[in-house]
Formats: structure tokens, C-alpha cells, sequence
């Protein structure tokens, strides 16, 4: 048995995927919960691989990351970079997003790619409170990049820059962060 779909079928059926990935986005965990209730995967993906779960963490959403881990969505799927959650919850700093993963058992020492870990990417832009959470829950230090550099020398680099960085920014200026998208 054959079953065909019409143009418009599957026009609709894009622009419900559309709307399930911009409600990750946006944090309307209630929308989303009631399209993965009423058969929508939790594990749904965009062009580059990013799922709902993923989307969520990126974007600081943690009620809809919290949602999706409870219907299944997968901790450590990968987007088509190699990147998993976990790394961007890490590159972006979000200390309740990484606490949530690491709850539901994402891999703190994944290859997120050209073997960076979660660690190392929260080293590298100065994360220095989910360096310490990632360290505090078993993050390896010895693991290297591609380059051959240690998360133990990315971490140790990463706080010298933030002392040198903060001596050189005057009181009455705050440190700017870079924008990271």
C-alpha cells in the first residue's frame, strides 16, 4: 500500500516543523509539548542537524529542554557540525542548561569537534563557572584537541586571560563579553 501526500499536505507538514523548532527557539514549551503529544518527534531536526533539545539549550530555554528530555529527546544527539547540547550549553555559559544535561547523562567529555570538549569550549570564552560545574562533575583535563592542547592548558590559559583581562578593565567599566550569535 502506497500512501501519497498532496502539495499542500506537505507544505503544511514543513511549516509545522517550522513552528516546532521556532517554539523550542522561544521557549513555548506548552505549544511544543502538545505537538509531541500529539505525534511530533522529539528528536526533530532542522537543515543543520540542531533538534528541539539542542535549539532549547542553545537559546537558555530550560522548562522546554526539561520537557523534551522527559519525552525522549536525546542528550548527546549530534547536529551536523559534531556539536551536541551539552557544547553549546557550555560555549554559551548557561550553568542551569549544563546541570540539566549532565541530570540526564550527557556525555561531559563528548568531541564536539576537532576534539573539543564541553570543557574546553566553556574555557575558551571564559566560562569560568561551567569550567568549574564541568570539573566538579568529572570533566577530564586531559583530553586534547586537534591542535594537541590540553583542556588543562585551555583551562589554565583561559584564567590568566581572565585575571589579565579584568586588572586592565577599570573599575567603573564593566567587562564586555563577546557576542557569541
Amino acid at each position: 500500500m502506497t500512501i501519497t501526500t498532496t502539495e499542500a499536505e506537505e507544505r503544511r507538514y514543513a511549516e509545522l516543523q517550522w513552528l516546532a523548532l521556532e517554539a523550542a527557539r522561544t521557549g513555548d514549551t506548552e505549544l511544543l509539548a502538545s505537538m509531541i503529544c500529539h505525534g511530533l518527534a522529539p528528536n526533530l531536526a532542522d537543515l543543520k542537524g540542531n533538534t528541539l533539545l539542542m535549539l532549547a539549550c542553545y537559546h537558555q530555554q530550560p522548562a522546554t529542554a526539561r520537557m523534551l528530555l522527559a519525552q525522549g529527546a536525546e542528550a548527546d544527539r549530534r547536529n551536523y557540525r559534531g556539536q551536541t547540547p551539552l557544547g553549546g550549553a557550555a560555549f554559551k555559559g548557561y550553568e542551569d542548561i549544563v546541570a540539566l544535561l549532565l541530570e540526564h547523562g550527557a556525555e561531559i567529555d563528548a568531541d564536539n569537534g576537532a576534539g573539543m570538549t564541553p570543557l574546553m569550549f566553556a574555557a575558551m570564552f571564559g566560562r569560568t563557572r561551567v569550567v568549574a560545574q564541568l570539573q566538579a562533575h568529572g570533566a577530564s583535563l586531559h583530553r586534547r584537541n586537534r591542535l594537541g592542547l590540553s583542556a588543562r592548558f585551555m583551562v589554565r590559559l583561559a584564567g590568566g586571560f581572565n585575571r589579565l583581562f579584568r586588572r586592565a578593565t577599570p573599575a567603573s567599566q564593566p567587562a564586555s563579553r563577546p557576542n557569541n550569535l
